[in-house]
């Protein structure tokens, strides 16, 4: 398969998608006011259907869809040339590149008219916009301020959250949104800023060098932010060029190919285990060997260049297979099914208030009293579901928060072998020279902050693998709860109109649950939330988001800060202890780490006790929150349906209704809704042939 593409082709691929997406979000808006248009004609006719939910839920979804962009999250370390690499992927010398731009400002490109800057500040400052000569000069630094405030601990622009950079560029216009983020070695609060923005991108695009083969500090960032949690991640090894010009002899065909072919196997054995979908190794899809400043400089040149030997038609081909034929049908399948989730809503609706028109109040009363077992059945099964989730929640809050108990009170049995990669690279009678001994300080300070972090981080894998695994039981629940639910619903129909039940043979076996069971279950989109991992997410329920939120700002964080300030003091008064004639390196490292551990452990309890109440707090918050969008969905169901029929009472005994009129009324309803779902199902099945 041929993985190469260019530009052009990329950006009409985009362009496709954005068409058949604004298609369908006209589509799904006409829906929304045709129902609203015809619950407006039903306060004079035989009153409203109770479609509220159906309009909300459509509403919202014609919303993002119209907004919907691809979100790009751009990591890597300082000095990998992203900003170059950004550069030629835009196709413009946008970003700064001759100076480290990494300076806590997280920056957001996406499309715009008019070439400005906006920061946004997290100290309730209005936003300031600048023009972008302005921004480049007031927000980058040069290295060695930044290494300066890195020693210091301190931010270079701590008021500032982000900074969103709108450009009238080809690629933004099509719905690509890039957030370029911090440098990863960097301070570990930035790297919790970037960490944030991971579960809100569709993809990851890794820079890395080659001339710097998967450092200690990527090595690390990947292992504890990336792996096991089903992100999609692009890995672009920057300057390959730079390979043929380190060679003595540039020319030698045979060396450059073993320098090369060394380079990559050193590549691939870091990288692999991070490019397996499902199961599968699509390492030659994740993987690209990149000419960033040769691509930016044939791009600057001719914007119709091609960008052979550089790396980026591969990459871009890639790029635009996962966005545009993955992402974007995945997307819009979701958006089909709730479509036609509509359209069987408003048919069921008007199968039911057909047979009703005939009937006079008395029967009507009847009829309406004849179903109150099959409701009290609706309400049982919500009651059943409602007490599934508590339980589940109670189980996980309290088995998830002893487990971080106990990896935390096991720190101390594991502290000598694990710190032993953390250790500061400075000499430790550095320390018995007041001179040196701040450097020092500072230095074992972020050994501990990189420890800590990283162990709380390889905890939350397991913590989130288990919430993943608990939600999937729920998700099973809501398919069986959706199916009883359904049975119920059918009896009740054929109470009222006294006529058996059509299944409706178009559609899946999915689109016959309730809506709130494939809300349940992940199955419809709502949302431009969290894009990776599991399923629910773009239903707008995001519990890792949740998580994150719990345990950076209420409490987790808060652990690095003191514990390291806890240990500093009884480590310096351990090796002042030592001596000006003490001349043992081995020694004193030991005596380092011994002491360390003596205090980390007497201080563990205390993290244990305090930090698994905050463990316990958000995972009950990620089963609460899931919880009550689920009853009040079901509740909204019900309710629906009851004041369906009390709407039909209510017009029955207050006027005569004239029931060809509003048959013709309720025909014209459903053949305009089904001409507008037939215009989705169109467009959704002709963007499969074209990628088929």
């Amino acid at each position: 398969m041929n993985r190469q593409v260019d530009t052009d082709k990329f950006i009409n691929d985009l362009e496709r998608v954005a068409q058949v997406r604004s298609e369908i979000s006209v589509c799904l808006s006409n829906i929304a006011e045709t129902i609203t248009k015809a619950e407006l004609d039903g306060n004079t006719s035989s009153g409203k259907l109770s479609l509220e939910r159906d309009i909300e839920d459509i509403t919202i979804a014609s919303k993002n869809l119209e907004n919907g962009v691809f979100r790009l999250l751009v990591l890597g370390d300082m000095k990998r040339g992203k900003s170059t690499f950004l550069n030629a992927l835009i196709g413009e010398n946008l970003l700064p590149s001759d100076v480290n731009p990494c300076t806590a400002v997280l920056t957001v490109l996406r499309y715009g008219s008019e070439k400005k800057v906006t920061v946004h500040f997290n100290d309730g400052k209005s936003p300031q916009e600048l023009d972008f000569p302005s921004f480049k000069y007031k927000y980058t630094i040069d290295p060695t301020e930044a290494k300066k405030l890195e020693q210091e601990k301190k931010q270079a622009f701590p008021d500032v959250d982000y900074a969103v950079v709108e450009y009238p560029l080809p690629l933004l216009e099509k719905g690509i949104e890039i957030v370029d983020s911090p440098g990863l070695n960097d301070t570990e609060a930035r790297n919790e800023l970037s960490l944030g923005y991971i579960n809100n991108c569709h993809a990851i695009l890794f820079v890395m060098r080659a001339s710097q083969p998967c450092t200690l500090g990527e090595r690390r960032y990947l292992e504890n932010y990336i792996k096991g949690r089903g992100l999609t991640v692009f890995f672009l090894i920057n300057a390959w060029d730079q390979v043929k010009e380190s060679l003595i002899d540039p020319d030698d065909e045979e060396e450059l190919k073993a320098s090369e072919d060394r380079l990559r196997q050193v590549f691939s054995a870091n990288l692999a285990e991070y490019c397996y979908v499902d199961g599968q190794n699509v390492y030659e899809e994740r993987v690209f060997e990149v000419s960033s400043i040769q691509a930016l400089r044939r791009r600057l040149k001719n914007p119709q260049a091609g960008l052979e030997k550089t790396g980026f038609g591969e990459f871009m081909g890639a790029l635009n297979t996962f966005l545009t034929r993955e992402r974007a049908i995945a997307e819009l399948r979701q958006v089909r099914t709730l479509a036609r989730g509509a359209c069987n809503h408003t048919r069921e609706a008007i199968e039911r208030r057909i047979p009703l028109l005939d009937k006079d109040v008395n029967e009507l009363k009847k009829r309406i009293d004849s179903v109150e077992p099959e409701f009290s059945k609706l309400t049982n099964i919500r009651d059943e579901f409602q007490a599934e989730i508590i339980k589940t929640r109670d189980n996980q809050a309290r088995a998830i928060a002893d487990s971080f108990r106990s990896y935390v009170l096991n720190l101390g049995n594991t502290f000598e072998t694990d710190f032993l990669r953390y250790q500061p690279e400075l000499n430790l009678f550095d320390f018995l020279s007041s001179g040196k001994r701040e450097a020092f300080n500072s230095a074992l300070q972020k050994a501990f902050e990189q420890y800590i972090t990283d162990k709380f981080a390889a905890w939350t894998l397991t913590a989130e693998n288990e919430i993943n695994a608990a939600f999937k039981q729920l998700t099973r629940s809501a398919s069986q709860y959706g199916a009883s639910y359904s049975q119920v619903t059918d009896q009740i129909t054929e109470k009222l109109t006294g006529e058996k039940v059509k299944l409706n043979s178009t559609t899946s076996e999915d689109d016959n649950s309730p809506e709130w069971a494939k809300w349940a279950m992940g199955l419809l989109s709502l949302s431009r939330g969290n894009l990776a991992g599991f399923a629910m997410a773009g239903a707008g329920f995001d519990w890792k988001n949740i998580l994150l939120n719990y345990f950076t700002v209420i409490g987790i964080g808060g652990i690095i800060t003191a514990v390291t300030g806890v240990l500093l003091g009884p480590i310096g008064f351990a090796l002042l202890g030592l001596g000006v004639g003490f001349l043992q390196a081995d020694q004193a490292r030991k005596e380092l780490v011994k002491t360390a551990k003596k205090e980390l452990v007497k201080y563990l309890p205390q993290v244990a006790e305090e930090q698994s109440k905050t463990v316990h707090d958000a995972v009950k918050e990620c089963f609460d929150s899931y919880e009550r969008e689920v009853s009040k969905r079901i509740n909204d169901d019900i309710a629906s349906r009851k004041s369906e029929l009390d709407n039909l009472l209510q017009q029955k005994t207050t006027r005569e209704i004239n029931r060809e009129s509003e048959l013709k009324r309720l025909k014209n309803l459903q053949e305009d809704v089904i001409f507008q779902l037939q215009k989705i199902e169109a467009a959704y099945s002709n963007l499969l042939a074209y990628y088929s």
